[in-house]
Order: structure tokens, then C-alpha cells, then sequence
């Protein structure tokens, strides 16, 4: 009765006039999407975790996978979060938005479990850990029982070595920010640097980080490394190396076994294909370069 006592015109615009309040409705839901993942970052940092999954924030927001794209990269753009590898997520707490990610050492567990890989950290990286810090590497080195190609969050550049019979090394558990990650011994550490060569920055830095490691290392704790890896020529280059920066009370028993062994004559500097150079004969070794280490 009362529509019919109203012109239309009026009743078309009441009409009108009551859908714009709908529309805010539909332009939010993107927004309390993204929302939904800030909560679930905060709630995972509050509980001291800096990592997840695609899978989990899916299966933790019900979110389909366009949205949840969606919404990391606005997270992303916000430096709030990090992606070294496609569908694994670091939370970056506020000290490190301007590096863009924390320390690889708060994330490198996860990470690798999340490839499903054993691992240890190694070379200088696992040097800079036991005391070796001379220079602070550029990179964070990890050893693994696969190829696999560089990860990047934020600043953080971590560089992956492939190694066969990878169990054979030594390695510990160290306690980090966030859990724990595994780094082989000093032990290990100094075998490393001498069979990852290049990437440890060759002799006359893989002298100087020696000189410094040296004081961490232990005899027979040596030895058992070096028989564990059964890498003679590798123990050979080292021995010769800790006796060169005044170290070779530690190289005692790998000096017996080297002798005991009696195995060939190795060049110090193996990509040279020169045979000039003094021989060394306790420890096998033809000096094919002139070593000088930073102490």
C-alpha cells in the first residue's frame, strides 16, 4: 500500500541507494585473506618459529593456492617474509627487514628438511663457528649428498657442496637462534678446506684459517677424521700445512699414519700440473706452491 502511494522514481533510488553499503563486502575478502597469513606469521613467531610450509599455511588458512600467492607476495613486498626456495617461507622479524631475512643459521635445519637432504655446514663457514673468523665468508657454506643450486633470502646466500659418502664426516649439533644445526668438527673442518680447495679460498687463506682453527683441534680426534673420509692425499696436504703454521703437535698421529700407509707422492697444489718443487718427505707432499699464511 504505501509503494503505491510513492512515485517509482523515488523507490528506484532507495533501491539504489542501499547497494553501495554492499560493496565494501566483496572488495575486503582479498584483504582478510592476506590478514589471515599476517596472523598466522605472528602467531608463529610469537611461538618462536621462523619457518612454514605452502602446505601448512593451506592447510592452516584454507586458503585455495592463488590466494595464498597472492598474499605471500604481499608479505613479501612488506619484508615480512622470505622465500629461498619456492613454497618454503622465513618469517623476518623487524631487526632484519632491512637485510631482507635473518641469518642463514636460524632457517638451514628446516630448510633441508624440507628438501630432505642431510647436511652439514661446513668449510669457512663451519671454520667462522669454531673461532676461525680471520675473514667472515661471503657465503654460507653447506655440504649435502646432492646438487643443488644456490638459495637466496634476503642478504643471506647459502652455497651448496655435493660430497659422496657424505656420513663418513664428522659433524655435531650446534644450538642456534631458532633449534639447532649440524656442523662438522673442526677436525672435519680442516680436511674440508683442503678438499673444497677453491671455494675455501685456496692455500694461502686455507693456512691462515688453519692457523687460527688449530687451537680447537685434537690429535687423535684427527686421525679418527681423517681414517673416517679414507682420503690420504687430503690428509697429506693438511699435515704438511699444520706443520707449516707451527701446528704439527696435532698432526702427530696423522704423520704415523701417512707413514704407515706409505702412499704416493701428492702435489700440494693439485690443479697444477707442474712437477717442479721441494718434496717433502714426511708428509709425501711436492711443494708446488709457496704457501704464506696471515697470523
Amino acid at each position: 500500500m504505501l509503494h503505491d502511494s510513492v512515485p517509482s522514481g523515488i523507490i528506484l533510488r532507495m533501491a539504489n541507494a542501499k547497494r553501495p553499503a554492499q560493496l565494501p563486502l566483496v572488495h575486503a575478502q582479498p584483504q582478510t585473506g592476506d590478514q589471515s597469513l599476517s596472523d598466522l606469521v605472528d602467531g608463529y613467531q610469537a611461538s618462536g618459529r621462523y619457518t612454514f610450509t605452502r602446505e601448512e599455511a593451506r592447510s592452516g588458512l584454507g586458503a585455495s593456492d592463488e590466494a595464498l600467492k597472492k598474499a605471500v607476495q604481499r608479505l613479501v613486498a612488506k619484508r615480512r617474509l622470505a622465500v629461498p626456495r619456492r613454497g618454503f617461507f622465513v618469517i623476518v622479524p623487524i631487526e632484519y627487514r632491512d637485510a631482507g631475512a635473518p641469518p642463514a643459521s636460524w632457517f638451514i635445519d628446516p630448510l633441508m628438511k624440507f628438501h630432505g637432504r642431510p647436511y652439514y655446514v661446513g668449510l669457512l663457514s663451519a671454520a667462522a663457528l669454531h673461532g676461525a673468523a680471520h675473514q667472515q665468508p661471503q657465503e654460507f657454506q653447506v655440504v649435502t649428498d646432492a646438487q643443488l643450486r644456490p638459495a637466496v633470502a634476503g642478504r643471506a646466500r647459502i652455497r651448496f657442496f655435493s660430497k659422496r659418502r657424505l656420513e663418513r664426516t664428522r659433524t655435531m649439533s650446534l644450538k642456534t637462534e631458532t633449534g639447532t644445526m649440524n656442523v662438522s668438527t673442526p677436525e672435519a673442518t680442516a680436511l674440508d678446506l683442503l678438499h673444497y680447495l677453491a671455494p675455501a679460498g685456496h692455500l694461502d687463506n686455507v693456512a691462515t684459517v688453519l692457523a687460527e682453527l688449530a687451537e680447537r683441534l685434537e690429535a687423535h680426534r684427527l686421525l679418527e677424521a681423517a681414517k673416517a673420509e679414507g682420503d690420504l692425499s687430503t690428509a697429506q696436504r693438511l699435515g704438511y700445512l699444520l706443520e707449516l703454521v707451527g701446528a704439527g703437535e696435532v698432526a702427530v698421529g696423522l704423520a704415523e699414519w701417512i707413514a704407515a700407509e706409505r702412499p704416493r707422492l701428492v702435489p700440494l697444489r693439485a690443479d697444477r700440473v707442474t712437477r717442479r718443487g721441494r718434496k717433502d718427505a714426511r708428509w709425501r707432499v711436492l711443494v708446488n706452491e709457496k704457501v704464506e699464511a696471515e697470523v
